[in-house]
């Protein structure tokens, strides 16, 4: 079988649930039956929608296999029977679903991938919120999780990819017309889950996913074709980045130009030299990568010795339309030597276009070259200027003293080696001055005439030359040789510490601490403190701070401030050249406080910072995100709330206002056992109203956090038999001893959750319902078992979210409060609710419950 053609996927992409992807599907099946194509229908779910359903007229039909799990009876795809059949083609709704357990797969995509592999067709039908990469995208945007989802590469892999789109407002009025849902449903759909802007931000989502996905198609097509040239399908502007100063009018004009058409991209592009030397100051391309985030670009860097050429190829690599540039800096001797980036971009860019920004820095230099004393010791420099002065007059004295040799090309050699040992000593200006003092006694002492400035021999006068010419070019060479290396050991121990700091600010409990404590180590400083201000005017506040430890004291331990010191106040135990500000950002600054660091250390601190003002912001961003998802949750369940209440609450309203109003318009004409039936009917249902009423009080006060729990000790069996005063009678078997030790807990509270959890337990599971108890360590279990139909394990979590009702039980029955309530008390006097299997089937409820410190 290995030549079996693979079959191929196709795929309705649905931007929400309702919008006809399986309509569809079933649509395209038609046509391809009435052309005589093989199709069969392997699994369809139409979900009780008549249009679809019609649809399945004339189309073939694979009966499905029957599962029998916990009592309940389910159907699914029967792989082995599709495969037996082998059609052309096959149909598959919801491609995401989780199967029913005894299949050959858990989930039904990999069923499809029998089916494709076996060399069958397959058309099936998934919603953008089942895509594995967008389920936490739609669960923020939707307040849902989705439980069943299926891998974007599955989808991507699919031969044709269809979006199944609708307007907000269509679906919504599909949905009111009760063409997606039950009437009974409509109402709670439109205001929770299908809401405007939720439809909307699941349409943008599908949108882009499937442009994306086109994108690729694209890419796959040209690459098969070996086109190069691009295909500017849509614009994609590349910014070429210095880290200069002019980069930040660079990226607003791209973003500019990006957002002119629409799904315009920007791609910030920075060349970092091969030879591993520092180019640009890492802060500053902090800040540059930080622009391109918030002008909703991406950011790339390339590592390569030909900056036009990497630029380029990135360009063709993305597919771009437009290469943005800055007017060199260079200066005008420079651009005469080597034609530079901008120029080579222009002339290879082929069919890209290329923009040339001007800007206020153009024509300047593009960095100023570090000061060569910085790397010297004061020794060293005056070692070396001792011996460009005093060096060619002992040499010459010694070189006059061998007056048997030929002293003239002996001396032109030693001279030229003094002067390279001064110019690896001190440096270029000494070289020059050793190689200028070499070249004119070579010329008094050792050429004829000898001691006159004369020359009589051409030769002699060319060698002089050539020696001056060489030991100038060597002395350069020398010179920049040993300024590269200082500079690429700088960038390495630069990168080592920032490679540090950001590690250290990964993790931990205080990550931007750790991070200027490791800045202080790398700087040697005594003490680094991070400062952030709320605006411009205000005082500047320690968010962070690193220090050494004390003389003396144990690794890790801090030095304390003296006595009276202010906020940020150093300790003074020992000299220091005073604290030094470093600005990060406008908010927030590091002070350091130690020996006074250069400049390029101070260019380090100020990257560090960055990376501490991305900590800060994280945190504070964490915080704002746990705020917005319990706003968030607050929302949804008060969205909830109306939905229950317009159902859950008019029914006992509306049946006691009917039987009041019957008692009140008919009075004594009514048989006296009707008015009683009466009577007994409005009572019965403002008991449900008043249980409802509570369960809400009861739902809020959790939610806004003001449950109080008054904890005593309490014996469990006297606050089991009041918790079981509603339930009637014969309903509960009570197993629990008189003899176990107290629990620390309010009794009212646990009252209240046991008696919600029997309640439930008695009407989902059936009578009789057994409640136990006994002690386990140090708490004491209590276990609430019935043997109804149970719960299936990926719904447990499910049944203690408020206004859930599992199995979609029929309205009438409360508003799915009871166990949310129960769970929230529990958690409240320090227990824990959970939810077990019961052996034989059915469900138990665990409730451990704290003892009291003294025990019984």
């Amino acid at each position: 079988m290995d030549d079996v053609r693979r079959g191929r996927l196709r795929v309705y992409l649905g931007a929400a649930p309702g919008v006809g992807k399986t309509y569809a599907m079933l649509d395209e099946a038609r046509r391809r039956a009435e052309r005589g194509t093989d199709v069969v229908v392997a699994l369809v779910e139409t979900h009780g929608r008549a249009g679809t359903a019609a649809l399945l007229d004339g189309l073939e039909v694979v009966p499905r296999r029957t599962v029998e799990h916990r009592g309940t009876t389910l159907t699914d795809l029967d792989v082995d029977a599709v495969l037996a059949r082998h059609p052309e083609i096959a149909l598959v709704d919801e491609l995401a679903h989780t199967n029913a357990p005894g299949g050959r797969h858990a989930k039904r995509w990999e069923d499809v991938e029998d089916l494709l592999a076996a060399g069958i067709d397959v058309v099936t039908t998934v919603n953008v919120q089942h895509l594995e990469s967008l389920n936490d995208v739609a669960r923020a945007i939707t307040g849902v999780r989705q439980q069943e989802t299926v891998p974007d590469a599955v989808v991507r892999r699919a031969d044709q990819i269809e979006l199944v789109d609708m307007s907000p407002e269509a679906l919504r009025r599909r949905l009111a017309h009760g063409n997606v849902y039950a009437a009974e449903t409509v109402d709670a759909a439109l205001t929770q889950y299908f809401r405007v802007g939720n439809l909307t931000a699941l349409r943008e989502l599908a949108l882009l996913w499937t442009a994306d996905r086109v994108d690729d198609a694209l890419e796959a097509y040209r690459t098969a074709h070996g086109i190069s040239d691009p295909w500017p399908a849509r614009e994609r502007v590349v910014v070429a980045v210095t880290g200069g100063p002019e980069t930040e009018t660079l990226l607003r004009r791209g973003a500019r130009i990006a957002a002119q058409s629409a799904g315009g991209q920007l791609l910030a592009v920075h060349v970092l030299r091969g030879d591993g030397l520092r180019g640009a100051p890492p802060d500053a391309l902090a800040r540059q990568r930080l622009l391109v985030e918030q002008l909703g670009g991406t950011w790339h860097t390339v590592v390569a010795d030909d900056v036009a050429a990497a630029v380029l190829e990135v360009a063709r690599g993305v597919n771009a339309s437009r290469i943005v540039l800055g007017v060199t800096r260079r200066s005008r001797l420079a651009q005469a030597l080597s034609p530079g980036v901008g120029t080579e971009v222009i002339r290879d860019a082929g069919d890209i276009d290329v923009l040339v920004v001007t800007h206020p820095h153009a024509g300047g230099r593009r960095f100023r070259r570090p000061p060569r004393r910085g790397t010297l010791t004061g020794r060293r420099r005056l070692l070396g200027w001792g011996l460009a002065v005093a060096g060619p007059p002992a040499l010459a004295l010694a070189l006059d003293a061998a007056t048997t040799w030929d002293t003239l090309s002996i001396a032109l050699m030693l001279f030229l080696a003094l002067t390279v040992g001064v110019a690896l000593v001190a440096g270029l200006v000494p070289a020059l001055v050793a190689a200028a003092l070499g070249g004119a006694l070579s010329n008094v002492l050792f050429a004829p005439p000898v001691g006159t400035w004369s020359i009589t021999e051409p030769r002699n006068a060319l060698a002089i030359v050539v020696l001056v010419a060489v030991a100038v070019g060597v002395s350069a060479v020398v010179d920049l040789a040993a300024r590269r290396t200082a500079e690429a050991a700088r960038a390495r121990a630069e990168a080592d510490t920032l490679a540090a700091t950001a590690a250290a600010s990964l993790g931990g409990e205080d990550p931007a601490g750790a991070a200027l404590e490791a800045l202080r180590e790398a700087l040697r400083l005594r003490r680094v403190v991070a400062q952030r201000r709320a605006a411009p005017a205000a005082p500047w506040v320690d968010v962070a701070t690193a220090h050494a430890p004390a003389a003396g004291a144990a690794p890790g331990a801090a030095l304390d401030a003296a006595p009276g010191a202010g906020p940020g106040a150093v300790p003074h135990d020992g000299p220091d050249d005073g604290p030094t500000e470093v600005p990060v950002t406008d908010a927030l600054r590091l002070v350091l406080t130690g020996r006074t660091p250069p400049p390029h250390e101070v260019r380090l601190a100020r990257a560090v910072g960055l990376q501490v003002e991305a900590v800060l912001e994280r945190d504070a961003l964490r915080v704002e995100a746990g705020t917005a998802r319990a706003e968030r949750e607050r929302g949804a369940m008060r969205t909830a709330l109306l939905a229950a209440v317009s159902h859950d609450l008019r029914t006992p309203l509306a049946a006691i206002k009917a039987s009041v109003s019957a008692l009140r318009s008919l009075g004594d004409a009514i048989p006296a056992d009707e008015r009683t039936a009466l009577l007994g009917d409005a009572e019965h249902n403002a008991d449900r109203l008043q249980h409802l009423v509570d369960d809400l009080l009861d739902m809020s006060r959790l939610d806004a956090g003001v449950v109080v729990p008054r904890r005593a000790p309490v014996a469990l069996d006297e606050v089991v038999p009041a918790a079981l005063a509603g339930v009637p009678e014969g309903a509960v078997d009570v197993d629990v001893p008189e003899d176990l030790p107290l629990v620390t807990v309010d009794a009212a509270l646990l009252e209240r959750a046991l008696a919600n959890v029997v309640e439930n337990a008695v009407r989902y599971g059936g009578a009789p319902v057994r409640v136990s108890a006994g002690q386990v360590d140090d708490v004491v279990v209590v276990r609430v078992v019935d043997h109804g139909p149970g719960v299936p394990d990926d719904r447990k979590a499910a049944m203690f979210t408020a206004f859930q009702r599992l199995d979609d039980a029929p309205r009438g029955h409360g508003l799915g409060l009871g166990l949310a309530v129960a769970r929230g008390f529990v958690t409240a006097d320090g227990g824990t609710l959970d939810a077990e299997d019961t052996p034989g089937g059915g469900l138990t409820m665990v409730l451990t419950i704290p003892l009291d410190g003294g025990g019984a």
